[in-house]
């Protein structure tokens, strides 16, 4: 086992996203995963069906306890909820500077629930992107945040460029929400951009349930073991890209990924 990650997101009570989402991504991947619980959710493959927030008191406690005894070697955020929720998260971690952040700036659930509040966007973009190592948006949330309309992949390296100077060293740019006939995800920096999974077919499967913290999880936990940017990044995309495509097929709506497909015998065709 190596590499820890100090996950500080919301629950998905069906598995298929969020903490239990990030913890199987981590622990596939040989790593240690911690977790700070921002919110528990009641959630299906059909959608999210209602939304507890945890105290704020209670969200630092979880962190300053994990970092202050086990230590982490990166930290994932996911669903922050509100802007009150993000500005104790950064004051926190503000003691703990030299531990690389990996931000999934989560918008929205896959079956369309809000999970940020509207005026915590601006929290996320002026306090917790400045703070970040990477950024790991899709289109709608790079276009938020950006403040750009993305429709092709310079448009993504573009929107990712500025989410850089905003603060970010990287952003990992998904391209699932464009049209294009084979999948384009983007490694950028202020000056750079390197291709991802280039030429890989789309998938059209419906199992496509936390493939947004998946990603996350799986970036940080490789930069957690000390990978460089490119080789952390691209291992994330393919470990995804694998859990899509061996999807157990559970649940009627956007089902779940096989987390632990490299262990686990292929379910669908």
């Amino acid at each position: 086992m190596k590499g820890k990650v100090l996950v500080i997101a919301g629950s998905d009570s069906g598995g298929g996203a969020g903490i239990q989402a990030d913890i199987k991504t981590i622990t596939s991947l040989g790593g240690y995963a911690m977790t700070a619980l921002t919110a528990l959710t009641a959630q299906n493959t059909l959608g999210v069906h209602a939304v507890h927030e945890v105290p704020l008191d209670f969200i630092e406690k979880q962190i300053r306890v994990c970092l202050d005894d086990l230590g982490a070697d990166a930290i994932k955020t996911g669903m922050l909820n509100s802007a009150k929720v993000i500005e104790r998260i950064v004051t926190v971690l503000a003691d703990y500077p030299s531990i690389p952040i990996i931000c999934d700036p989560v918008m929205r659930a896959k079956g369309g629930a809000p999970l940020l509040e509207e005026d915590a966007q601006s929290a996320l973009k002026e306090l917790l992107l400045p703070r970040s190592y990477a950024i790991t948006p899709n289109v709608p949330e790079a276009e938020a945040l950006s403040g750009m309309r993305i429709e092709t992949p310079t448009d993504l390296t573009r929107a990712g460029k500025v989410l850089c100077k905003i603060g970010c060293q990287l952003a990992l740019m998904k391209g699932g929400h464009l049209t294009t006939p084979t999948m384009t995800d983007l490694l950028v920096s202020r000056k750079t951009a390197q291709t991802l999974s280039t030429g890989r077919e789309r998938s059209l499967s419906r199992h496509t349930h936390g493939t947004g913290c998946t990603l996350a999880a799986a970036l940080a936990i490789g930069v957690a073991q000390g990978l460089d940017a490119y080789s952390a990044a691209n291992q994330a995309v393919e470990y995804v890209a694998s859990a899509m495509q061996n999807a157990p097929g559970f649940g009627k709506g956007h089902g779940p990924l096989n987390h632990a497909w490299k262990y686990a015998p292929k379910v669908l065709s």
